[in-house]
């Protein structure tokens, strides 16, 4: 379960101590600039500057491989799609099940484009995410005025994901001790159980936690961080950083 701890972040490190609204913005920033990116150049510098602050935070590497399992796949497949059938300029051809299956030039540039934008905006997001604390990343999305109720839910869910998971935990190492894997049907029926009792947790929890913070006063609102002034020098940081980055892409 350690993967899925709430903070994987050196609070010491000078990133984590930026502001988290100057974060935020940074990255909106480049993050517009790598999706709008006509090339491939400017996406794989994102990712490997965004690697290597994840890398200086200190977040270990398998847990950067867990987290890009889904984007990479996500990518290969734009990729594969795009390379047999998006284009026009064969590349090479395949013979598969009996159909030909040809691969297209142009269809491989574009698929690449758009796996490396994807790659680019994970990996900045990865890196923003790292150097964050949720609770300061929600306070400053408020500050942003996104909507309250979507904040509220983000906060509620990720205070008791971790409580369900080490529910799960319980549940499912007392099936393996009774052998309930043991076989795809039994495997089947132990995933089912195991689910449903997730699904009746949640409830139950939903109902003491309600109980419980309208006891305390919850009037439909969660009250969030205080924002402290913003920092001259963060924000000139910030902006020489994005008006940098802003000229190499447009060379």
């Amino acid at each position: 379960m350690h993967h899925f701890t709430p903070q994987i972040f050196d609070a010491s490190h000078r990133l984590s101590r930026i502001d988290p609204r100057v974060k935020l913005l940074s990255a909106a920033a480049l993050l517009a600039m790598v999706i709008s990116c006509p090339g491939a150049g400017f996406p794989l510098l994102i990712c490997a500057l965004s690697l290597g602050l994840c890398r200086a935070l200190g977040v270990p590497a398998r847990t950067l491989a867990l987290r890009f399992a889904e984007p990479l796949f996500i990518a290969a497949t734009v990729l594969l799609l795009k390379l047999f059938f998006a284009g026009h300029q064969p590349l090479f051809s395949l013979q598969f099940a009996g159909f030909e299956l040809t691969g297209q030039r142009d269809g491989l540039l574009e698929g690449a484009r758009i796996a490396c934008r994807i790659l680019g905006g994970v990996s900045l997001l990865a890196a923003v995410g790292f150097s964050t604390p949720f609770t300061q990343l929600m306070a400053a999305l408020s500050w942003l005025r996104v909507p309250q109720t979507l904040i509220d839910v983000a906060l509620f869910a990720w205070r008791y994901l971790f409580l369900l998971l080490e529910e799960a935990q319980v549940v499912y190492n007392a099936q393996r001790n009774r052998l309930g894997y043991v076989g795809y049907r039994r495997g089947l029926r132990s995933f089912g159980t195991l689910a449903g009792v997730l699904v009746i947790k949640a409830f139950d929890n939903s109902q003491s936690v309600t109980t419980a913070m309208v006891q305390r006063g919850y009037d439909g609102k969660m009250p969030m961080l205080l924002h402290k002034p913003f920092k001259a020098a963060e924000v000139a940081l910030a902006l020489l950083l994005v008006v940098c980055l802003a000229a190499l892409r447009a060379i």
